[in-house]
C-alpha cells in the first residue's frame, strides 16, 4: 500500500468513526425526544381527562341549579293553587249560601 493510499484509509477511518459518534449521539437524542413525547402525550391525556371530569361536574351543577329553581317554582305554584282553591271554596259557599 502506498503512502497516499494509507493516508486515504486513515481519513476514511476517521470519517467512519465520526459518523459512528454522530449516530450514537443522534440515537441518544432520539431516545430523549421519544421519552419527552411520551411524557407530553401522558400530560395531554391527563388534561383531557380533567377537562372531561370538570365538564361533567359543570353539567351536574347546572342540573342541580335547574332542580333547585324548579323546587322553588313548585313551592310558589303550590301556594298559588292553595290560594285559588280557597277563593273557589268561597265562591261555592256564596253560591250555596
Amino acid at each position: 500500500m502506498t503512502k497516499e493510499e494509507e493516508e486515504k484509509l486513515r481519513v476514511f477511518e476517521t470519517r467512519v468513526r465520526q459518523l459512528i459518534l454522530q449516530y450514537k449521539a443522534l440515537t441518544e437524542k432520539n431516545a430523549e425526544l421519544q421519552l419527552a413525547l411520551t411524557e407530553g402525550e401522558k400530560e395531554i391525556a391527563a388534561a383531557k381527562e380533567e377537562i372531561r371530569q370538570l365538564q361533567d361536574d359543570y353539567n351536574n351543577l347546572k342540573l342541580a341549579k335547574m332542580i333547585e329553581i324548579s323546587n322553588s317554582d313548585l313551592q310558589g305554584a303550590k301556594t298559588k293553587m292553595a290560594s285559588l282553591i280557597r277563593r273557589i271554596d268561597k265562591c261555592i259557599a256564596l253560591l250555596n249560601g
